[in-house]
């Protein structure tokens, strides 16, 4: 794997959990989850994993990455359970993936732009690099509502909620594995 993949992948365990609660908390007419930085495949495994999905979309733009997510589910035995897209995440929402909005979730575990967010003492979401948290929303709100964004544990929260444009409740959860934060 490459060092940016080791860096960004999500700890098994976590990505279990986040999987669990996404099958657990989705409407059932929500057949398709579409992993928008799906990077070495560890959150897309998990949701293949779950036998919840009728079918999981997985984009990444680097093609070293993609090879290794790839490699990641043949391991895993759901490499079949997976449709997999190189490029931008937002042009192949909007023009491969469009017509699955209604039966849709999409699930983003974005750049954060470095590890530089871990001495932040409020993670400020509107300077996220490369991707602000209004550049993630406003296109995959195009295409759902329905949408699971995997942040930094110190993101401001305040921002969250402001940028929530649906109807109901937001829900966060923070994750913990063996007593450490790890969202």
């Amino acid at each position: 794997m490459t060092d940016d993949a080791w860096f960004g992948v999500t700890p098994e365990p976590v990505a279990d959990k986040i999987a669990q609660h996404l099958a657990d908390g989705t409407p059932s007419e929500k057949a398709i989850l579409i992993d928008a930085f799906a990077g070495a495949g560890g959150n897309t495994i998990a949701f293949a994993k779950s036998d919840r999905w009728k079918r999981v979309y997985a984009i990444e733009k680097d093609s070293q990455v993609l090879a290794c997510a790839k490699h990641n589910a043949e391991v895993y035995g759901v490499q079949d359970r997976i449709s997999w897209y190189e490029g931008d995440c937002f042009e192949i929402i909007k023009n491969d993936l469009a017509e699955m909005g209604e039966y849709a979730v999409v699930f983003a575990s974005p750049p954060w732009g470095g590890p530089g967010y871990r001495t932040d003492t409020i993670f400020n979401l509107s300077s996220m690099q490369p991707y602000t948290l209004i550049d993630l929303l406003r296109p995959f709100q195009q295409l759902t509502t329905n949408i699971a964004l995997y942040l930094p544990r110190t993101s401001d929260l305040r921002q969250v909620t402001k940028a929530h444009t649906g109807e109901g409740k937001l829900t966060v959860i923070h994750y913990c594995v063996e007593g450490a934060s790890k969202v």
